[in-house]
């Protein structure tokens, strides 16, 4: 009995990790050019504790553990139609103007999810900024729910990279 018991357990496991190894990691980068200098722009982004200060789908941000803008802070985001979204900081440098986070939980339809942001200086007044993140579809089943599938995965951070990144072009100019 006892080893049926673990016999059942490893193929259930296996299965488990099938599905998730099935999952591809997906990739978005989007980035943008502002007509104002990389210090400027970075003044804007650089507050782990105030994604709403330029990201419009952002309500309200909170860091509930951790030192704000370092490594281990995690912060949560409260979106403008109520959904939440908990982050933890993995890096940060003011010096080159980057930070990366990942998500712990949340609304959105992605797992294992790491992104970074970085601010470049594209000559004396002008910056560019990538906002890079890497993850796979929240439903790592085989066979995932429609709303939870690969094209849902990329859209939805694509959006909210696009979202974020030509409001902060239109608040930093």
């Amino acid at each position: 009995m006892k080893l049926s018991l673990v016999v059942s357990s490893l193929i259930l496991g296996m299965s488990f990790n099938t599905f998730a190894a099935d999952a591809k990691k997906l990739t978005v980068s989007e980035s943008v050019t502002i007509n104002a200098p990389a210090a400027k722009v970075w003044e804007k982004v650089h507050n782990f504790n105030d994604l709403g200060a330029w990201h419009p789908a952002v309500a309200k941000t909170e860091i509930t553990s951790g030192t704000n803008n370092k490594k281990g802070a995690v912060r949560q985001l409260t979106l403008q139609d109520g959904g939440k979204i908990n982050e933890k900081l993995l890096a940060f440098s003011d010096k080159h103007m980057t930070f990366k986070y990942a998500i712990i939980d949340g609304v959105l339809p992605v797992s294992n999810y790491v992104s970074s942001v970085i601010v470049k200086a594209d000559g004396a007044d002008k910056s560019i900024v990538v906002w890079r993140g890497d993850f796979k579809r929240k439903d790592l089943n085989t066979n995932p729910a429609k709303d939870q599938d690969d094209e849902t995965a990329t859209k939805t951070i694509t959006a909210v990279y696009r979202g974020g990144l030509d409001n902060l072009k239109k608040i930093s100019e």
